[in-house]
């Protein structure tokens, strides 16, 4: 049966997604198909839970500020305001800086990992899938929204992801990930054009 399941998620696939080395699939025996090492129960600190806070800049409103090093995300709302959200950002060898734009969104978008990444995870002993279709267990979560440079896809996206306990830390390939019922949030309120500052 894990390998049908491995079968079905590979034979689906719709545009191009970027996620990160978190999905990790054990093949058991019985056919059962379990996230490796899984933290059941873990919350999420209370500083990375969403929450309106004072935030001076010169950005306009519907802005969003991402600062990597304190793993905050920031919509402006102007009037010295903001929703600020935790997010987890690209691990060492992976962060980024720059300004970019959300060029397009998906719900429970499909997972299609780029090349590189399923050649760098098959040399630690992890095969991924060529595409996932989205779902809970897919890595890029509920929402996402790619960030674009100049109209041209950086493969780096905002997305939810299955493994909440994720937020706050330096995990990822380069994206920017949330938890699922705070990228729905913040799916609804950026629309496809709104810029993007990571710092």
């Amino acid at each position: 049966m894990a390998a049908a399941l491995m079968m079905a998620a590979v034979t689906m696939s719709s545009g191009t997604a970027h996620a990160e080395n978190f999905f990790k699939m054990l093949f058991l025996g019985t056919g059962d198909v379990r996230p490796v090492n899984p933290v059941p129960g873990a919350a999420i600190p209370y500083k990375y839970q969403r929450q309106r806070v004072r935030y001076e800049t010169n950005e306009k409103p519907g802005t969003i500020i991402i600062h990597s090093d304190d793993k905050f995300l920031y919509l402006v709302e102007g009037d010295g305001k903001a929703l600020r959200y935790g997010v987890g950002v690209g691990r060492e060898g992976f962060g980024w800086r720059g300004n970019v734009k959300i060029g397009r969104k998906a719900e429970w978008p499909t997972w299609t990992p780029p090349p590189e990444m399923r050649q760098r995870e098959r040399k630690k002993g992890r095969i991924l899938p060529v595409s996932m279709q989205g779902g809970p267990q897919n890595p890029l979560g509920a929402r996402a929204m790619y960030l674009y440079d100049g109209g041209r896809d950086t493969m780096f996206r905002i997305h939810g992801t299955s493994e909440p306990w994720t937020i706050g830390h330096n995990v990822s390939s380069g994206c920017i990930r949330m938890v699922n019922a705070d990228v729905s949030d913040l799916y609804e309120r950026a629309p496809v054009g709104t810029r993007v500052i990571v710092r």
